[in-house]
This record gives C-alpha cells, sequence and structure tokens, in this order.
C-alpha cells in the first residue's frame, strides 16, 4: 500500500509540475498584471497588463488621426476607449517600434533606435530584491520591490504623476515631505494627449484652493475646502457611493475621493476645452455621464471678473454687486457693466465701534491674505476680527455641525459669488455709519 501511494504521489506531482511549466510557457495569452525585470512589453506583441478584476489595462496605443504611439492606461471593459493616464502623453514613439522594461531599477520606454524616451528616472542605493512593475486593481501602475507590495514602500507609482485624469485614491495636491505637487494638465485636443493649455493645480496657502489655469493665467477658483466640498463647486453633492476627503497636516495638503460601490465609475478631468469636471459610468451607461462641470456660469465663475470687494450674483443687472458699505471705484466703467475696478469703502474704518454686516449662501473670497484658527468658534472669531484693525472679514473655516473654526481676512475681497442655495455666511466689516 505504501509504495503504491508513493507511486500516486509522484504522478501527481508530475502532472502539477507539467500543468505549471505550460502556464509559464504560454504566459503571455493570460490576463496578467506584473512585469517582472526579465520581461518586456512591446507594440509588435500586442501584450497588456491588466489590473486585478479587469477594470484597467496598460498598453500601448494611438489615437485616431495619428501615427505617434504611446505607452497609457485605459478602462478595459468599457465600449468607448478611455485613457486615464499617458507615459510618454509629450514624447511619442515615431513608428511602431517599442519596449517597455526595467533597466536598472528603473521602468523604461525605449524607441526604435533603442533610445529612452521615458523613464520613472528613480535614483536609490543598492537595491538586494529584483524589482517588478505592477497595474494595481485601482489603476495605479507602481514599481516595486518583489517581496513587498506595501503602498508606502512603492519606488514609483503613476499616481504621483498624473495626466488629465483624477481616478479614485488618487491624490491631488502637495507631498510636503518630497515636495512633490501632483496637478492635472489637459489634452492638447480630444484626439491629442500632449499636454495642453489648462491645468487644475492647488496653491499652497493657510487655506488652500484649487486654480484652473490657462497656460499661466488663473481662470478659475475652487474656492476653500469647507469641510465637505469645495465652496466654490456646489454642485460637487455628497452621494451615497462617494467619499470625498481633504487632508491638511504637516506631511500633505491633498484631495482624493474613494468609491464605495465597484459597480460605479467616476472620475475627475481636466478637459481640453478648459472646463474641470465629474464624470460617472453606471452599469447601465453607454456613455460617460457629466455629472457637473466647472466652472458653471462663465458669468459669476470667471476669476475676480467683480474686483476687489464686489460680488458677483447672476440674478442682478449688471451681475457685479458692490458689498454693503462700498461704492464702485469707476462709476462710469461700473454703470457700463465693466465691475473689473471693483469696490471701495464709502466710510474708512475705524478700528473702534465698527461692526460686520452678513452675507449669506456666499463663496469665499480668495484666500492669498487669510489665517485660519480652527481651534475657535464664530463668536470668538468675531472678537478676534475686531480686536485686529487689518481684519476686514471673517467665515467659519468648516461648515459641519451648525460650523467650526475661524479664516480671518485681512486687506482687500476678492473673487466672490453668492448662490441661491448654497455657500456659506460671511461677515464682512463695516464701519459704524455703514452699518443698517
Amino acid at each position: 500500500m505504501t509504495c503504491l501511494r508513493k507511486t500516486y504521489v509522484n504522478s501527481y506531482t508530475l502532472s502539477f509540475l507539467l500543468v505549471f511549466f505550460v502556464l509559464i510557457l504560454f504566459r503571455p495569452a493570460f490576463s496578467i498584471n506584473t512585469l517582472s525585470s526579465t520581461e518586456s512589453l512591446t507594440i509588435s506583441s500586442n501584450r497588456t497588463l491588466v489590473s486585478r478584476g479587469d477594470v484597467f489595462e496598460l498598453g500601448f496605443f494611438r489615437t485616431n488621426s495619428s501615427s505617434s504611439w504611446y505607452l497609457g492606461i485605459w478602462y478595459k471593459k468599457l465600449p468607448d476607449r478611455t485613457y486615464v493616464w499617458v507615459a510618454n502623453r509629450d514624447n511619442p514613439l515615431s513608428s511602431s517600434i517599442g519596449t517597455l522594461k526595467i533597466s536598472n531599477m528603473n521602468l523604461v520606454l525605449l524607441d526604435h533606435s533603442n533610445k529612452s524616451v521615458w523613464s520613472t528616472n528613480v535614483t536609490r542605493g543598492n537595491e538586494r530584491s529584483p524589482v517588478v512593475a505592477e497595474l494595481l486593481a485601482n489603476g495605479n501602475f507602481v514599481m516595486r520591490n518583489s517581496n513587498n507590495n506595501e503602498a508606502c514602500q512603492f519606488l514609483w507609482q503613476s499616481f504621483d504623476y498624473p495626466t488629465d485624469t483624477l481616478l479614485p485614491e488618487m491624490k491631488l495636491g502637495y507631498d510636503l515631505k518630497t515636495g512633490l505637487n501632483r496637478f492635472l494638465t489637459s489634452w492638447r485636443s480630444s484626439d491629442d494627449p500632449a499636454s495642453g493649455d489648462y491645468s487644475y493645480e492647488l496653491e499652497l496657502r493657510k487655506f488652500p484652493e484649487f486654480y484652473i489655469f490657462d497656460t499661466d493665467t488663473q481662470v478659475h477658483r475652487s474656492g476653500p475646502w469647507n469641510g465637505i466640498k469645495f465652496s466654490g463647486i456646489p454642485e460637487d453633492q455628497k452621494l451615497s457611493y462617494m467619499v470625498y476627503n481633504f487632508t491638511q497636516n504637516s506631511e500633505e495638503v491633498a484631495y482624493t475621493f474613494l468609491m464605495t460601490n465597484n459597480s460605479f465609475y467616476s472620475r475627475l478631468r481636466m478637459s481640453t476645452s478648459g472646463y474641470f469636471q465629474r464624470l460617472t459610468w453606471t452599469p447601465s451607461s453607454v456613455v460617460w455621464n457629466l455629472f457637473w462641470s466647472s466652472p458653471v456660469n462663465l458669468q459669476c465663475d470667471v476669476y475676480r471678473v467683480c474686483g476687489p470687494n464686489a460680488y458677483c450674483d447672476v440674478n442682478t443687472s449688471p451681475v457685479c454687486n458692490c458689498i454693503q458699505g462700498f461704492m464702485p471705484f469707476n462709476v462710469h466703467q461700473w454703470d457700463l457693466g465693466d465691475g473689473l475696478g471693483g469696490c471701495i469703502r464709502r466710510t474708512r474704518l475705524s478700528c473702534s465701534g465698527d461692526g460686520f454686516t452678513r452675507m449669506k449662501n456666499m463663496k469665499l473670497p480668495e484666500t492669498t491674505m487669510a489665517t485660519v484658527d480652527p481651534s475657535i468658534g464664530v463668536k470668538e472669531c468675531e472678537k478676534r476680527c475686531l480686536s485686529d484693525c487689518n481684519c476686514t472679514a471673517f467665515a467659519n473655516a468648516d461648515i459641519r455641525n451648525g460650523g467650526t473654526g475661524c479664516v480671518i481676512w485681512t486687506g482687500r475681497l476678492d473673487d466672490m459669488r453668492n448662490y441661491v442655495a448654497d455657500g456659506q455666511d460671511l461677515y464682512v466689516r463695516l464701519a459704524a455709519a455703514d452699518l443698517v
């Protein structure tokens, strides 16, 4: 009996080994998500990496109107090919000869002459374990040691170098430990992934905000984070299948979002026409659904359209209005509908006896000249503002739970607008003579 059993086990082992070697031999025919240091991806092989769960795919592609080739990531199962990351967007392969491989512990993309057109370019000390590249289930393409898959130990990741798209779990903003700034840049056109004119970037300050840039010109401001969303994007409503998060501490200042239902896809995109957009895909979708697009109103969402100490209201004509206690800086221009000159005070502040006018449903002013104290409430905030002769306005930093925290502005108040049923309270300092 013992010999027979031994023969059976050896036969089973041989069969297992045979299957194993067949799997290895025909590995490219199976969906795999990892590239080892001895493997490569080439355009001619038509091989791709597919994430676990089959949501994302990495490989070579070319657009409809171009003969150039790119290395990118797209949604695998969607009928409409949607690209979420492009490695060599500004340095395409000029022919159908291209190779992605690991060389000197870096990912490199080589052209027909074996010249590098893109590389991770990571400098490290001597690593003992082999390096592998992996396309994760969330769409993050990472390079790591083969024996370590801890996210905090990744040697490089595509999530740190976004193109025009922010996926769930990606971060938009600064890693203060490394100085890395993650921002979005539009495609040059709908069929050209090269860097376009528009970008979406975080401006670091005590109360950070995102801006849409047209080249180097600011054209739209998100407003600061109010604990739920950015005050200048009221359309980004809370959804049951999505969680938003904005982190500001000594290590990072960054925005991210998560999906709680894997049946839904959602992404943020900086479009070629200058709009920051959220798009969603549900199981019943046949195209991406545009959930919101910012700026919404090309009258009131344009950066500083009404000048200092003025606010924009789509329901008035003209749309620019002076804050109570202020008057147009240039009455003639103002009467012609040009609000860029803004408004000036009717009565100078005296630093004693001043009070506040409450402005409801407001997009808070630009926070360049703002300071934040999260530890005090609105009553203490009012006292602090009155005790500072340079203080011109204050508001809650967080609108949750009735409002907490304190934001204080000094100097002029820029880029404000009001909403019908959104925004928050802003208290603007006025001389006693201008209080109603």
